[in-house]
């Protein structure tokens, strides 16, 4: 495709530079107006200047695309609500063995969750709660934000439902949710053993100081109780439990009243120190303040003559309200507050099981969709459905969960299909690529590396997704010359780099700044993450990652 004339070229390079800052540097101070109104004002300065017409703005905005991203929401913000996200922070601090075992975890866990519910769900709900846990063990933030930020951006990469890059090379490429699954996973657990191991090697002064500041305990840092640590969203915590108290069992032999008090004062400070997290807390609490309560009743001094002395001296027992309950009274009917007690408790049950079986079934619907991916089925209308079964099985209005869809980035990928289509008829990508092509052909080792480069630079430059849509199809149209096998490994290829691209800076990739983001507003326990020391580390991580990775798809 040549070049478009001059006014065309010039109009559309000013509409699509106006993108382009206001995606990379979305409070820029002359406009800070964010990425989604930015995209918006590409979209439209394109159709005003007539590098593309109103028809073929509507034309380019990709609907399975965005099918396939308001399905994958909607089922995520049912797994958020069913207490997947809490288990996954469950399973961080679950018999950890110390700092660096710790590290680990976060890397394998946060790269798989990101594989099954994209990269940026993740890092909103995980980076809480991994700060908290570094922090109140006097471990450094640092490693632990980034572990969790790169390595949810290398597990992305295993799926099309990863990040949004990969849904549109699944959706432009037609592969399948298998033979995308078997090309990049290998590649995917060595990338994310490979950056476990650098963040070791590059903290682990740093994580063996405080091991030894602690005094030499052989453990490592111990992991704070779960029941102490929020996140904005979710709560990772196991429930604690209040210990059952009976006071009808207490018998005072001597000084009844100052021991009956002493024992529910103590009851109540017992549960006033403790947290109650769930419904079945609340219910054994309020039945043992009610217990303690009747230990206050007035007991009754009695008087029995002494077999022991045949009756000439007498002896004063006390029996408590309850115990003289069960001795003169014990033929009366139950109490309706007994009554009232017992059905309180059958609705809890009862409320319990219809959680469980809700849970169940929203795990089971997302089972459901990933198998229907895996046979092949159509991505968005299987992500679709599946978000409509878990509507109509939530039997509530939907409206509070609809709520929760980010339209914000349904409408920034809509405003960003017409600014790149606009950018492709003004034909500099295209002329751009007739040069770089004859050099990056990937049946040549020097090809493929140079192909890496350019997705490299051009990702952290024009942000990932654009990266895509600009050089998706040319790519795979140079390999498809070559053979069909090729032309799916380039998908491929352009899919590994684009995605571990995102750690070579902060800017890079939109899980990132949500780390960076989410843990500078962190209540209590606020970290700044510099661009600078997640560039140290970022630069000698992707390169390695991405080489490593390299190797394992072009072999597939």
């Amino acid at each position: 495709m040549a070049l478009a004339g001059t006014s065309k070229v010039v109009l559309g390079c000013i509409a699509f530079g106006i993108f382009w800052v206001m995606a990379v540097f979305p409070t820029v101070p002359f406009m800070p107006v964010g990425r989604t109104a930015g995209s918006l004002l590409g979209a439209m300065l394109m159709v005003l200047f007539r590098v593309i017409s109103p028809e073929d703005a509507y034309a380019a905005i990709d609907l399975p695309i965005i099918g396939l991203l308001f399905g994958t929401m909607v089922v995520s913000i049912f797994l958020e609500r069913a207490d997947m996200f809490k288990y996954l922070g469950n399973l961080l601090s679950w018999k950890s063995r110390g700092s660096k075992d710790l590290l680990f975890r976060v890397c394998i866990v946060s790269a798989f969750a990101s594989a099954l519910f994209t990269n940026d769900t993740c890092c909103v709900v995980l980076t809480e709660f991994i700060l908290k846990v570094a922090r109140q063990n006097n471990l450094p933030p640092q490693p632990f934000l980034l572990a969790l930020a790169t390595s949810s951006n290398i597990g992305s990469a295993a799926t099309p439902i990863g990040n949004p890059q990969n849904l549109v090379i699944a959706v432009e490429s037609g592969i399948s949710f298998g033979q995308f699954l078997l090309g990049v996973f290998p590649a995917m657990i060595v990338g994310v053993l490979t950056n476990a191991a650098i963040l070791l090697l590059y903290f682990w002064k740093y994580l063996s100081v405080e091991k030894d500041q602690e005094g030499g305990q052989p453990e490592g840092p111990e992991v704070v109780a779960d029941d102490e640590v929020t996140s904005h969203r979710f709560t990772p915590a196991r429930m604690s439990h209040v210990s059952s108290l009976n006071p009808d069992d207490v018998d005072c032999i001597s000084e009844p009243i100052i021991r009956s008090n002493s024992i529910s004062t103590s009851v109540n400070e017992n549960l006033r120190s403790r947290s109650i997290n769930s419904e079945a807390d609340i219910q054994l609490a309020i039945k043992s303040l009610r217990a303690s309560s009747m230990s206050h009743e007035m007991v009754d001094v009695s008087t029995v003559p002494d077999r022991r002395d045949e009756g000439a001296s007498s002896r004063k027992f006390t029996r408590t309200a309850s115990q003289q309950r069960s001795v003169i009274i014990e033929d009366l009917p139950p109490s309706p507050e007994a009554n009232g007690e017992k059905e309180k408790e059958a609705e809890v049950e009862e409320k319990r099981w219809k959680i469980l079986v809700w849970k169940t079934a929203v795990y089971l619907i997302t089972l459901g969709m990933l198998i229907a991916l895996l046979m092949g089925l159509n991505m968005s209308w299987t992500a679709i459905t599946a978000a409509l079964v878990l509507l109509a099985l939530d039997f509530t209005d939907a409206q509070a969960c609809l709520e929760k869809v980010s339209y914000s980035l349904l409408i920034f990928f809509c405003g960003m299909f017409i600014t790149v289509d606009g950018f492709n008829k003004t034909g500099i990508p295209n002329t751009l690529w007739e040069l770089v092509e004859p050099y990056s052909r990937i049946d040549s080792a020097k090809g493929v590396a140079l192909l890496a480069v350019v997705i490299l630079i051009l990702s952290n430059v024009a942000s990932n997704v654009p990266t895509v849509l600009l050089l998706g199809t040319r790519v795979a149209a140079s390999a498809a010359a070559i053979s069909h096998d090729s032309e799916r490994k380039a998908w491929l290829i352009l899919a590994w780099v684009s995605t571990v691209a995102g750690n070579l800076t902060l800017l890079g990739s939109a899980a990132n700044l949500i780390v960076c983001e989410q843990a500078r507003r962190a209540q209590f326990f606020g970290y700044n993450l510099t661009f600078w020391s997640h560039l140290r580390f970022g630069v000698p991580s992707t390169i390695i990652v991405t080489a490593i990775g390299l190797l394992i798809v072009i072999s597939y």
